[in-house]
């Protein structure tokens, strides 16, 4: 049931009321709470200040500090964002429990007077729960829910729903429907105030749960990824310090885009990084083939690097003597043999299995010195037999030290047969082998290889929790490497099979997600957009059957975006038409074209006395960027120009793929310029 309009207030339009009165309480308790958050921030500075001198000693003065300093970026005030977006009236009956009667505020944190009562409880608390759940069929015990609006920090306007009466707005509420469509400039915003049933259920999904979202252009399913994060920082605070959180993006424009949701929220201690990032170890010098990249990325890969290190294990047929002082210790060669094999069925990283021979050998001397000579011997004897020359000479017989740069140069300088074809060892194969390690011109693609092996060596630290967004260009290596920092953890997978742009794009979530090591986790569709117009949808949907991806259609509930398609005969005098147009405007701009064309689209812009941003400048005061269309994935702009999609196409061999991910940047407006004919899906409906 629609509210009547006197439930939204606006003192700008409004007469004097009650409910202005009601309005200035509301105003009164915002400047009250934002007091007791600065109070908040000012103790935690000062037991900043003086943590040093309680401490008992350097490392807990450094602990305290750490944890002191977190606790101040945390409680961090920023004026032009409400401090509190909603207020929880529960009635008296049996669904209020234990808040029968009680009102709440809920704000992006916890907020509590000098006596610590709570004046905004954290969207994440349980009760918070019930202002993205309640419903007018299902109240969960609230009469009333208030929804605030407000203009560069100040509250202007609420909105009551009575859900005791039935009353329920759902997407007909002007808060709600202005919060989504407001324009935006430089980073992407938290969407705490406007999370819909269907994102809060995979927002607060359990920790030891991983889940994988299938969302369609403006469904949200990147802010619902980093809003689960924050939700389970603050339900498994302690849990996820000690094994960290991380956030994997596509590109650093990506990352530089959402680096501000996080923060927001009060939390600053999540890791954010792109997969090359999680694999730097070595220099990139080379570029790759096509060709030899895909085989690079290939899951294939991975049995060819475990194959290689399998076969540096050796076999022992000589028993081994020890001198030590006076004495001379034996081992025999069939215990020897015994010994390697017990330790090759444990399946250890092989740098882990290597130093437990070692163990295991020293402790068999061990034996046999206390049995001579009736002590234990010392610390500094176990170390001396460890690496006493037989020690080591069988070690290096039977489990050589390998590093991973050394077992890939093997396997690129000669590909072992038998897993690949020879036309793929063909493209493995370095046309002159280098010199030395050091020398070796490494590529991107090898990367993956090296960390794969590093992997096969040493046991890598496991995040609690990864985020990893744009998840459907992760090719099978890539998701191999994330599979192992994500071990011991969960993972949420967010992308759109559609918009799989890279060689090795996912065609299946449940590939990817046996490859990322959590086969079992569960695919949810977000099919309904809330940001991009459903005018860009339908016209971006007419690719979707030259995709060869089976996703369902993206639908929109927004009826109020532009979209114009003009063919012209002078591509930058039509686009520096379009930018003044677009400016005139609120918002940002987004000017999108094949990456070669970026140079002479910048090039017109400036000439004509506009100013403009590259994609990683989100800081920038330019309201327009001109981004290349290989880059644009994960972003978003109020306004956006594409310019000459016939050529994005042309530019890669999944172009229409790519076409699809530009098209569906806008959340206002969509200018299409071309010169050249659409491509045909495009045109094919009209």
């Amino acid at each position: 049931m629609t509210l009547p309009a006197e439930h939204f207030v606006n003192t700008d339009t409004e007469p004097a009321s009650d409910l202005d009165t009601d309005l200035d309480a509301e105003r009164a308790h915002l400047a009250e709470s934002r007091a007791a958050l600065r109070r908040m921030r000012e103790r935690a500075e000062a037991l900043f200040s003086t943590g040093g001198n309680v401490a008992g000693d350097s490392y807990t003065a450094e602990t305290l500090g750490r944890t002191l300093a977190r606790r101040v970026a945390e409680l961090a005030d920023d004026p032009d964002t409400p401090l509190f977006f909603g207020r929880l009236d529960f009635g008296a009956g049996p669904q209020a429990e234990d808040h029968a009667g009680h009102r709440y505020h809920v704000g992006r944190r916890h907020v509590t007077d000098e006596d610590g009562e709570p004046m905004v409880l954290d969207w994440r608390a349980p009760v918070s729960r019930s202002f993205y759940r309640a419903s007018a069929r299902d109240p969960q015990g609230l009469a009333v829910r208030r929804r605030f609006g407000f203009s560069a920090g100040l509250l202007t306007s609420f909105e009551d729903e009575h859900l005791d009466r039935g009353e329920e707005l759902g997407t007909t509420s002007r808060i709600l429907t202005a919060e989504i469509e407001r324009p935006r400039v430089g980073p992407m915003r938290d969407i705490v105030a406007t999370i819909q049933p269907e994102q809060d259920e995979l927002v607060r999904a359990d920790l030891d749960v991983s889940i994988c979202v299938q969302g369609a252009p403006g469904t949200g399913k990147t802010a619902v990824g980093l809003h689960r994060a924050a939700y389970l920082l603050y339900l498994h605070r302690e849990r996820l310090r000690r094994s960290g959180v991380l956030v994997v993006g596509p590109n650093r424009a990506f990352l530089s885009y959402i680096s501000a949701v996080l923060p927001a929220l009060g939390e600053v201690e999540v890791e954010q990084a792109t997969v090359d990032d999680l694999l730097a170890g070595v220099t990139v010098r080379a570029q790759d083939t096509p060709a030899a990249a895909t085989v690079k990325h290939d899951a294939r890969m991975a049995a060819v690097l475990a194959a290689a290190l399998d076969a540096h294990i050796g076999t022992n047929t000589e028993p081994m003597t020890v001198p030590d002082g006076s004495y001379r210790w034996r081992i025999g060669a069939e215990v020897l043999r015994r010994l390697v094999e017990d330790v090759r069925a444990e399946a250890l990283p092989y740098g882990t299995a290597r130093e437990r021979i070692r163990a295991r050998v020293v402790s068999l001397l061990q034996r046999q010195s206390e049995a001579r000579r009736g002590d234990s011997p010392s610390d500094g004897w176990l170390r001396r037999m460890g690496k006493a020359k037989p020690v080591t000479d069988f070690l290096d017989q039977v489990w050589p030290a390998v590093t991973p740069e050394g077992l890939v140069a093997q396997i690129l300088t000669d590909p072992p047969p038998g897993i690949l074809t020879d036309d793929e060892r063909d493209r493995l194969r370095w046309p002159t082998p280098p010199r030395s390690l050091k020398s070796a011109k490494w590529t991107a693609a090898d990367l993956v290889l090296i960390d794969e092996a590093a992997g096969l060596i040493e046991r890598r630290p496991s995040f609690g929790h990864v985020v990893v967004d744009e998840a459907q260009d992760l090719s099978a290596m890539q998701a191999r490497a994330i599979a192992r920092r994500s071990e011991h953890g969960s993972i949420t997978l967010l992308g759109d099979l559609a918009q799989g742009t890279a060689p090795w794009a996912a065609a299946d979530w449940k590939e990817t997600l046996r490859h990322l090591g959590k086969p079992d986790a569960e695919v949810v569709p977000l099919t309904v957009g809330f940001r991009v117009p459903a005018a860009v949808v339908t016209f971006a949907n007419r690719l979707l059957p030259a995709l060869a991806v089976d996703v369902p259609a993206a639908r929109s509930l927004r009826h109020d975006g532009g979209l114009t398609i003009d063919a012209v005969t002078d591509l930058d005098a039509a686009t520096v038409a379009e930018v003044r147009s677009a400016l005139t405007h609120d918002g940002s701009v987004g000017v999108i074209a094949a990456d070669t064309a970026v140079a002479g689209v910048h090039a017109a812009l400036t000439s004509a006395g506009i100013d403009t941003a590259t994609a990683d400048e989100v800081e920038s005061a330019a309201r327009v960027t001109v981004v290349p269309a290989s880059v644009v994935k994960g972003l978003e702009y109020d306004h956006v120009v594409v310019v000459e999609p016939a050529a994005i196409v042309a530019a890669e061999p999944r172009g229409l793929h790519r076409l699809y991910v530009v098209l569906t940047r806008a959340v206002s407006r969509l200018a299409v310029l071309h010169t050249e004919p659409l491509p045909a899906p495009l045109t094919s409906a009209t």
